[in-house]
């Protein structure tokens, strides 16, 4: 296969795959996040407090702790295809039933199952990658799938802050119609999910028969190279360092992201904005948050360097966020929040090529989900700080300052463990390991 014809294929993979994958992981973080927009009007109404709210934004993530390794354990025994569907189904289900919150318990409640249910969605995705695209490709493609969180934000922000102006309607508040409103298209996504994407190459009835072939051969190739070197024993995965230090790095990132996520709307609201202005200027880092994704990814295949393309990346992300907190108040804070939403998601594209470096099998399974959970932890840390520190100091600025030294302490963890040690850390120009018959790219 010429690295043409390669290039030929996975581009028609990613066009065939990539649009599904990316309005799941689109409607997935709308209904992760509206929280925060719902907050805009639901705190005041059930009584709910600051350091409540960031309890109830945070605690998701421990439903999502307990179940993210299972969950991605069962992906690859029973296939992609038909558990990213029942994660898409019951977790729109219970986004909706968001709705009936009468107060602080039923808020927590449901939030910590709504975690439970999304559980091996995010890993689950970057698994099913791996099985279609050869790592060459995969630092472009996780970038442009993490996309899909600065383009939920962005379209979310005004949609959520829209719907809210239904306050009302059929006797139901604006925040009850969020809810519904962005929880039910999800559920209808994960039958549209089952009926139309593949385990693995070998089963796309729309690819030629000699390009899955082709395809499905490289990524077994690749796949045997690293389980030849690395295994694919899960507890040894487990016990790896470099596993500990990428969840550490995922955990940081994770935080500085869902901290300032959660509460930007509120920061932005405090300068005095109009729900419908404070959605508007909400989208305006995300849309920066595209650009990062986007063009990190793509530098970091070009150079082929993850090292310093992440460590870039959350420099940028720790750079920002201590710039928004001195400026917290104004409008200022805006300009920088963008910087750091740009390292925020750009930083996710090398990130994600390293842990295929060396895992495979179970161990990419459970590892990559191990990963996933531990990093997501950062996502009960940080908001539940951030609401503590709100409500104890009465400014957002010392939170935004707790948040960068946060993605601070990633940057200095990369450069000390992403190196020489890390093993193919910084990939060769192409596929490590090719079939018979097929030329390197």
């Amino acid at each position: 296969m010429a690295p043409s014809e390669q290039d030929r294929i996975v581009r028609q993979v990613f066009f065939r795959l990539m649009p599904l994958l990316f309005i799941g992981y689109v409607m997935a973080y709308v209904d992760r996040i509206n929280v925060g927009f719902a907050a805009l009007r639901m705190n005041a109404d059930l009584g709910i407090g600051p350091a409540v709210f960031g309890l109830g934004a945070g605690i998701f993530f421990i439903g999502y702790f307990l179940f993210e390794v299972p969950s991605n354990l069962i992906l690859e025994k029973v296939g992609a295809r038909r558990w990213i569907a029942r994660i898409m189904i019951t977790w729109g289900l219970l986004s909706a039933a968001m709705m009936f919150v009468q107060g602080a318990t039923s808020f927590l409640v449901l939030r910590f199952l709504l975690g439970a249910a999304e559980a091996g969605f995010y890993p689950g995705v970057i698994l099913y990658l791996t099985y279609w695209f050869p790592k060459a490709y995969r630092a472009r493609i996780f970038g442009a799938f993490a996309v899909g969180i600065p383009v939920s934000l962005a379209i979310g922000a005004p949609l959520s802050t829209a719907i809210l102006q239904l306050d009302g309607m059929l006797g139901l508040k604006g925040w009850q119609w969020l809810f519904l409103l962005e929880g039910i298209p999800t559920t209808l996504f994960g039958f549209v999910f089952l009926a139309l994407i593949p385990d693995r190459p070998k089963d796309a009835h729309w690819l030629a028969p000699t390009d899955r072939t082709a395809l499905q051969a490289v990524i077994d190739a690749e796949q045997r190279m690293v389980a030849a070197t690395h295994g694919t024993s899960l507890r040894r995965a487990f016990a790896d360092p470099r596993l500990i230090a990428l969840s550490f790095i995922y955990f940081a990132n994770t935080g500085a992201n869902l901290g300032l996520a959660f509460f930007l709307p509120q920061i932005l609201k405090s300068t005095g904005l109009s729900d419908m202005q404070t959605g508007l200027m909400t989208a305006v880092p995300y849309v920066f948050g595209v650009v990062g994704g986007l063009t990190i990814g793509w530098i970091s295949d070009r150079t082929n360097d993850r090292r310093l393309t992440l460590a870039g990346a959350l420099l940028l992300t720790a750079t920002g966020l201590a710039l928004a907190g001195f400026a917290t108040g104004s409008l200022w804070a805006v300009a920088f929040m963008a910087v750091a939403a740009a390292g925020l998601y750009g930083g996710k594209a090398p990130f994600w090529a390293l842990p295929s470096v060396f895992l495979s099998g179970s161990a990419a399974a459970g590892g990559i989900a191990l990963i996933n959970c531990v990093g997501n932890l950062g996502g009960f840390v940080a908001p539940s700080i951030v609401g503590w520190i709100r409500e104890t100091s009465g400014s957002f600025e010392a939170g935004l300052y707790f948040l960068a030294a946060l993605a601070f302490s990633a940057v200095i963890v990369t450069l000390l463990v992403v190196n020489a040690r890390f093993g193919d850390a910084r990939p060769a120009k192409g596929p490590a390991a090719v079939p018979a018959g097929a030329s390197r790219r």
